[in-house]
């Protein structure tokens, strides 16, 4: 039996129809929903690969189970670029070519964009914890740490900007 879901994905209402309220997020994401953008890695929340953020924090899509959504606000890395071009966040892994073959780069955004979110100023340490949270196999984390500080400035210009 279907059991009827409601949450908030990407700063829209969804509501669908779930056979197993213990799927995964990602499952939901990548099959029912065809949100590609948050790869599937370990499996066991261990890699960040999957990393999305709810309710403003963090978390491995593939630990979060869906019955557990209900009322909940979801964003995935498809929700970050708007009309205005880039979020700050993917507009610096590109400027820093913070990325290889690609694999990791939606979790180590997303994992940067919920610091920013709780943190827009945060000092090297947290930036360090931040991508430390996410495996890649590629970069050795140089650029992707280049990456995480150019998106602290552009936060900051931008914040600049609005006042």
């Amino acid at each position: 039996m279907a059991v009827p879901l409601r949450f908030r994905l990407n700063h829209e209402d969804v509501e669908i129809h779930v056979h197993d309220p213990a799927a995964t997020l990602l499952d939901l994401l990548r099959g029912d929903l065809g949100l590609t953008g948050t790869k599937s890695g370990c499996a066991i929340g261990y890699c960040g690969a999957c990393t999305v953020i709810v309710d403003g924090e963090a978390v491995p899509a593939c630990l979060q189970m869906v019955g557990l959504l209900e009322g909940r606000e979801v964003r995935t890395v498809e929700d970050l670029a708007g009309p205005g071009g880039l979020d700050p966040v993917q507009d610096a892994f590109v400027t820093c070519a913070g990325m290889q073959c690609g694999f990791c780069t939606p979790g180590h955004v997303m994992a940067v964009r919920a610091l920013l979110d709780r943190d827009p100023d945060p000092g090297e340490e947290e930036l360090r914890r931040t991508v430390d949270g996410n495996y890649c196999r590629c970069t050795g984390y140089v650029k992707i740490l280049d990456s995480a500080r150019e998106a602290v400035a552009l936060e900051r210009a931008r914040a600049q900007e609005v006042r």
